[in-house]
Order: structure tokens, then C-alpha cells, then sequence
């Protein structure tokens, strides 16, 4: 997937994304995965795929922000690690 950040945000529900490649994408809420488009900052990092908008022109799907499946399987890890280190002994 590839990767930028919120630039600007829409009051009418679409934004767009800064990125190194392509410069800035246009994304609609209806894209969004995982996040609600109200909780969206400029600034915040995102993942997304390359799409082709109505009009033809290139624009961002499947946008979700950066690191929220890693961040997950992370946490979830850590929980599993602090579990079997104190190997249920009392200090």
C-alpha cells in the first residue's frame, strides 16, 4: 500500500493526501477504512491504494490511517508476552 498524510480536509466529506509520488490525491469518506471521517486530522498518517475516480483522474481508496493493523497485532503481543513472563508467580 502506499503511504502519505492528510493535507486538507473538506467539510463535504472528501479530503485529500499528500504524497511523495503523485502529489495530492483526492479521497471521498466512503473510501475510509476503519476510521470515521470526522476523527480525521491533517497531519495523520495514512495507507491507501491508487484508484481512478469518476472523472478519471487518480484518486486514493481503501485509505486507512498508518500502523492500525500493526498497532494491534503489537498490543496483542505484548499482552501475550507479559503473560508468560511473570509466569504467574506473585513478587
Amino acid at each position: 500500500m502506499a503511504k502519505g498524510t492528510i493535507g486538507r480536509l473538506m467539510d463535504r466529506g472528501f479530503g485529500f493526501i499528500k504524497t511523495e509520488q503523485e502529489g495530492d490525491l483526492f479521497f471521498h469518506r466512503n473510501e475510509l477504512e476503519g476510521v470515521e471521517f470526522n476523527s480525521l486530522r491533517e497531519g495523520q498518517e495514512v495507507e491507501f491504494e491508487k484508484g481512478q475516480g469518476r472523472d478519471g483522474r487518480p484518486c486514493a481508496v481503501k485509505v486507512k490511517l498508518a500502523g492500525t493493523e500493526n498497532s494491534q497485532a503489537e498490543a496483542e503481543v505484548d499482552s501475550t508476552d507479559t503473560e508468560t513472563e511473570g509466569g504467574g508467580e506473585a513478587a
